[in-house]
């Protein structure tokens, strides 16, 4: 299974989809498809039923949205970039922006 690159809390911008153009941060990873939950994004309608309480309706919630279909958002650029991977001194692995190196993991 291949890594995936976003960390909860990430602001990705969608690049494909009915949601194209929006923003959001990532709210869960979904590891084993592949697919990230982002806020306000892909909002779907889930009918409940009344329990005992009588509370029911109609509620939305966010869907998954496949990797593929996202793009990091950097700090400093303010644009979606593609990022790379690279050690630092201390063997630790950070991700960085491919437009202007500014590093992203904070």
């Amino acid at each position: 299974m291949q890594e995936i690159g976003f960390k909860k809390g990430d602001l990705v911008k969608v690049t494909t989809g009915k949601d194209k153009g929006k923003e959001g941060k990532v709210l869960q990873l979904i590891k084993k498809k592949n697919r990230l939950l982002v806020e306000k994004v892909n909002m779907l309608k889930q009918h409940k039923k009344p329990d005992a309480k009588g509370k029911g309706g109609i509620l939305e919630k966010e869907g998954p949205v496949h990797i593929s279909n996202v793009m990091l958002v950097c700090s400093k650029c303010n644009k979606a970039v593609r990022y790379g991977v690279r050690a630092l001194d201390d063997n630790k692995k950070v991700r960085y922006c491919k437009k202007c190196n500014e590093i992203l993991d904070a």
